[in-house]
């Protein structure tokens, strides 16, 4: 169906079709009309070209999202919800696409020709200066600090470090790091990790004992039997995320210690779960809607062509529980 049906449907000229489902600003157009033409259009089943939309407004309504080869879990989930809400509030479509296999990125903004390109993780610079060169907006976020400051950071490296310091404040001074058992995780885990060992190294400690830990019983038992082993067992452990910290607590019950009179816990993302673990699970909280919120804001300001949003302030801070 076109728009010439939707007219002759209605008994109207293509022109007065155009401005009535584009709710063209300034002109008159009587309420019988307007119901006539939406009541048409409903009825033969016409929905406008995205296509010829994009010619007349000069770009596109769509955000390309990439998102890197990570497991998806609570957290990204949460991410994408809020930057999908967001950015439909001012006109705009999300579709996002999965970093895995070999296909160029290249190959799908040209298809799909976003309006503009948002990354989860830093492009490759030649990437990102083809998109610019093909007059896509591009906004992406680094997993640390970075000096560019169209790009939003999030500290990961601080986050650990700030785990190691909250352990340390509680009288700990031999720390464990559970790593996630997924490669995919290594350019968050690394960072993380990273931090938890300058915080151990400013504050005099040994270096954290690392072992990885898969989501079972079975992999955080034997993680946690290695921790304990030695003239100085591990009394606390700072685990990548809150799921693999959720896997601890069941490795440390394994062994019939107690959490957080023999091992201390503590994950990071403040996931639902967390809550409703025994005991509850002491966490850093990453203000996640928040970091949507700004990638959003920064998208619709760079596409308005104002000034960048105020970044969030209070990014991450520990939620004292029980598990420690």
């Amino acid at each position: 169906m076109t728009s010439a049906d939707v007219a002759r449907e209605s008994g109207v000229s293509r022109t007065t079709v155009s401005y009535v489902l584009n709710a063209k600003a300034g002109v008159v157009i009587t309420e019988a009309t307007r119901r006539r033409v939406l009541e048409a259009a409903e009825r033969l089943g016409y929905t406008p070209s995205a296509a010829a939309r994009a010619l007349r407004s000069g770009r596109s309504d769509l955000v390309l999202c990439v998102l890197p080869d990570w497991t998806v879990g609570p957290v990204i989930d949460t991410l994408i919800d809020h930057l999908t809400t967001s950015l439909a509030e001012h006109g705009l479509s999300v579709l996002v696409h999965s970093g895995r296999g070999s296909r160029p990125l290249a190959e799908l903004w040209r298809a799909v020709t976003p309006c503009a390109v948002l990354g989860l993780s830093p492009f490759a610079e030649a990437e990102a200066r083809a998109m610019r060169q093909a007059g896509i907006l591009v906004v992406g976020t680094a997993l640390d600090e970075d000096p560019h400051p169209e790009t939003f950071a999030v500290p990961q490296g601080a986050i650990g470090r700030l785990q190691a310091e909250f352990l340390a404040a509680r009288g700990h001074r031999v720390l464990a790091y559970a790593a996630p058992g997924d490669d995919r995780l290594a350019a968050f885990a690394d960072r993380r990790l990273a931090g938890v060992r300058l915080g151990c190294d400013a504050l005099g400690m040994p270096a954290p004992l690392v072992e990885p830990v898969e989501l079972s019983v079975g992999s955080a038992s034997a993680a946690v039997a290695r921790w304990r082993a030695g003239d100085q067992p591990v009394t606390a452990v700072a685990a990548y995320n809150d799921e693999v910290a959720l896997a601890v607590l069941a490795g440390v019950r394994a062994h019939g210690l107690r959490v957080p009179q023999d091992v201390a816990v503590i994950g990071v993302d403040d996931i639902p779960a967390a809550r409703l673990a025994a005991p509850a699970l002491t966490t850093v909280w990453q203000a996640i809607d928040a970091q949507a919120q700004y990638l959003a804001d920064s998208v619709v300001a760079a596409l308005a062509g104002g000034d960048l949003p105020v970044r969030p302030d209070d990014v991450f801070h520990v939620v004292e529980r029980d598990s420690t």
